[in-house]
Protein backbone atom coordinates (compact mmCIF):
# COMPACT_ATOMS: atom_id res chain seq x y z
CA UNK A 1 0.00 0.00 0.00
CA UNK A 2 1.56 3.32 -1.05
CA UNK A 3 0.74 6.65 0.47
CA UNK A 4 0.78 9.86 -1.53
CA UNK A 5 1.06 13.31 0.02
CA UNK A 6 -2.02 15.51 -0.06
CA UNK A 7 -2.29 17.90 -2.99
CA UNK A 8 -1.46 20.96 -0.87
CA UNK A 9 1.74 19.52 0.69
CA UNK A 10 5.10 19.35 -1.13
CA UNK A 11 6.35 15.84 -1.89
CA UNK A 12 10.10 16.59 -1.87
CA UNK A 13 12.61 19.06 -0.49
CA UNK A 14 13.02 20.68 -3.92
CA UNK A 15 9.32 21.44 -4.15
CA UNK A 16 9.36 22.76 -0.59
CA UNK A 17 11.75 25.58 -1.57
CA UNK A 18 10.30 26.19 -5.02
CA UNK A 19 9.81 29.79 -6.08
CA UNK A 20 6.69 31.11 -7.74
CA UNK A 21 6.33 33.53 -10.63
CA UNK A 22 3.24 35.66 -10.99
CA UNK A 23 2.52 37.37 -14.30
CA UNK A 24 0.75 40.65 -13.54
CA UNK A 25 0.78 42.29 -16.96
CA UNK A 26 0.90 41.18 -20.58
CA UNK A 27 0.36 37.79 -22.20
CA UNK A 28 3.71 35.92 -22.47
CA UNK A 29 4.08 32.85 -24.65
CA UNK A 30 5.25 29.46 -23.39
CA UNK A 31 8.70 30.07 -24.90
CA UNK A 32 9.04 33.44 -23.17
CA UNK A 33 8.07 31.91 -19.82
CA UNK A 34 10.53 29.06 -20.33
CA UNK A 35 13.33 31.51 -21.14
CA UNK A 36 12.47 33.62 -18.09
CA UNK A 37 12.47 30.61 -15.79
CA UNK A 38 15.79 29.36 -17.22
CA UNK A 39 17.54 32.73 -16.79
CA UNK A 40 16.20 33.40 -13.30
CA UNK A 41 16.94 29.85 -12.12
CA UNK A 42 20.51 30.03 -13.43
CA UNK A 43 21.09 33.43 -11.80
CA UNK A 44 19.66 32.17 -8.51
CA UNK A 45 21.81 29.02 -8.57
CA UNK A 46 24.92 31.09 -9.36
CA UNK A 47 24.22 33.54 -6.53
CA UNK A 48 23.41 30.78 -4.04
CA UNK A 49 26.66 29.01 -4.93
CA UNK A 50 28.74 32.11 -4.22
CA UNK A 51 26.92 33.02 -1.00
CA UNK A 52 29.01 30.81 1.25
CA UNK A 53 30.38 32.41 4.40
CA UNK A 54 33.69 31.18 5.71
CA UNK A 55 33.67 29.75 9.22
CA UNK A 56 36.13 31.66 11.41
CA UNK A 57 38.78 29.50 13.08
CA UNK A 58 38.60 29.91 16.85
CA UNK A 59 41.41 28.33 18.83
CA UNK A 60 41.07 26.81 22.29
CA UNK A 61 43.00 29.80 23.66
CA UNK A 62 40.47 32.25 22.23
CA UNK A 63 37.55 30.26 23.64
CA UNK A 64 38.92 30.35 27.19
CA UNK A 65 40.33 33.87 27.03
CA UNK A 66 38.64 36.36 29.35
CA UNK A 67 37.43 39.58 27.82
CA UNK A 68 38.89 42.95 28.73
CA UNK A 69 37.25 44.85 31.58
CA UNK A 70 35.30 48.02 30.96
CA UNK A 71 37.25 51.25 31.41
CA UNK A 72 36.81 53.15 34.67
CA UNK A 73 34.17 55.85 34.66
CA UNK A 74 35.87 59.08 35.66
CA UNK A 75 32.62 61.06 35.80
CA UNK A 76 31.35 59.25 38.94
CA UNK A 77 32.94 60.47 42.21
CA UNK A 78 34.37 57.78 44.44
CA UNK A 79 34.31 58.04 48.24
CA UNK A 80 35.90 61.10 49.88
CA UNK A 81 38.25 61.63 47.00
CA UNK A 82 35.75 63.37 44.72
CA UNK A 83 37.92 66.48 44.70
Amino acid sequence: MSSTPPANEPSSAAEEHASTIEIVRGNPTEEELAALIAVVSDAYAHEAGEAVAEQPHISAWQRTQRGLRQPLRRDIPWGRYSG
